[in-house]
């Protein structure tokens, strides 16, 4: 029997022990033995709870008991996870993590004292919820260079966008719909400024590239400001509006970056609605890859964090690809002021004046048809970012609306 503690209790962390006495005989064929959960670590009690007498509250209790091989860490978080994580991991513990922040903070650390244990440090389910596409990357394209990674990486901003569009409802009208629902939190900054799409496209950038970036190379911009005109001239458009964490390589640099983007209707990512994720993966050999699913949830999360489990018992871990990061040079990420993209403009004033404006400043651009009324939409050539944003303030009348289109 291989004993595992949880440390966090909450919709992930319960998933997990549900999971695992659910599904105990396919759980037991793939790692090869029984898995059982010893402790749950948690500042609460459970009472009501069936695994209520397994809880405890000092983490040193796991620690120093040597039946414990794995521990699960599904709090959240930087500390005490990072500190937590790094005990288990230097006493020879398996970690498996769903922490996104921890991960891309922290996790070129984690690996490498794993690595110096004997033990497996372990993060699929830190993106995509129940898509299996970290793992995929590093074992079916492990032979291939990938030279793209684009995604949906957050089923709360997808499902505000769907509403938006579906709906026609406002932004502050679909989030607050989104947080009736619990999709969204409280505090709901982390997904609509784009911070948890950035944790996880560090992530896939890193399995990837073998290389971490840091947080403040990868440019991160907030879908706040997107209205329902927005959503109706990407219809108009032949697109959707999504919130994008893209990485593509640039020679020997990376563009990364999160941001809303126009997607048309050829992608498969612009038919992804509601809660759910996609990811684009372009290898140099393969080509074009797409892994869809629920992004995120208490089955879902969970059922990859039992696919890490099973990994770590069976051994299979060993055979991925990238099994640590190195830190990203200087200069392996392109200043995002010279990536280059179209872009969906749109201003209010003389439709004459705008139009002849925006052939000057920008080039063979297209203007739209049946743009609201006192307005002029048009989509600029391929630019670089830094040429598009220096010339919008020399356009007639007034800049409403600016979405990069992918």
């Amino acid at each position: 029997m291989k004993e595992i503690a949880i440390i966090g209790f909450g919709v992930v962390g319960g998933g997990v022990a549900a999971l695992i006495d659910e599904n105990a005989p396919a759980i037991r064929r793939m790692a090869g033995d029984e898995v059982h959960v010893k402790y749950i670590l948690d500042l609460r009690d459970f009472p009501d709870s069936p695994y209520g007498d397994r809880v405890i509250h000092d983490v040193n209790i796991l620690l120093d008991d040597p039946e414990i091989a794995l521990v699960v860490e599904t709090m959240g978080g930087v500390n005490p996870a990072l500190t937590f994580s790094r005990e288990a991991l230097s006493r020879g513990k398996h970690v498996v993590t769903s922490n996104k922040e921890l991960v891309a903070k922290h996790g070129k650390e984690l690996m490498e004292l794993a690595a110096a244990n004997g033990a497996a440090y372990l993060y699929e389910a830190s993106v995509g919820g129940g898509i299996p596409e970290i793992r995929s990357m590093r074992t079916s394209l492990a032979g291939d260079e990938i030279d793209a990674v684009s995604g949906i990486l957050n089923g709360t901003t997808n499902y505000i966008l769907t509403r938006m569009r579906d709906g026609g409802i406002s932004f502050e009208e679909a989030l607050a719909e989104a947080q009736e629902l619990g999709y969204a939190e409280k505090d709901p900054s982390a997904d609509i400024h784009g911070f948890d799409a950035q944790r996880k496209i560090m992530i896939l950038t890193a399995v990837a590239t073998g290389y971490i970036v840091k947080e403040e190379d990868v440019y991160t911009e907030t879908m706040s400001r997107l209205t329902v005109a927005d959503m109706d001239a990407a219809k108009r458009i032949g697109g959707a509006v999504r919130l994008i964490g893209s990485f593509r390589r640039e020679g020997e640099c990376a563009a990364i970056s999160v941001c809303p983007r126009i997607v048309m209707n050829d992608n498969p990512l612009a038919h992804i609605n509601d809660v759910y994720n996609g990811v684009a993966v372009t290898g140099r050999l393969t080509g074009d890859v797409l892994y869809y699913g629920r992004g995120a949830g208490r089955y879902p999360t969970a059922g990859s964090v039992i696919a890490d489990i099973i990994a770590a018992f069976s051994g299979a871990y060993k055979c991925e690809s990238h099994p640590t990061w190195e830190a990203a040079p200087a200069g392996f990420v392109k200043d995002f002021a010279e990536s280059s993209c179209r872009m969906y403009i749109r201003v209010s004033g003389s439709r004459a004046e705008i139009q002849e404006s925006a052939a000057l400043l920008f080039g063979d651009v297209e203007i739209l048809d049946a743009s609201p009324a006192g307005k002029t939409e048009f989509i600029t050539p391929v630019l670089a970012e830094r040429v598009i944003r220096e010339a919008m303030p020399s356009l007639p009348g007034s800049v409403e609306s600016a979405v990069r289109m992918l």
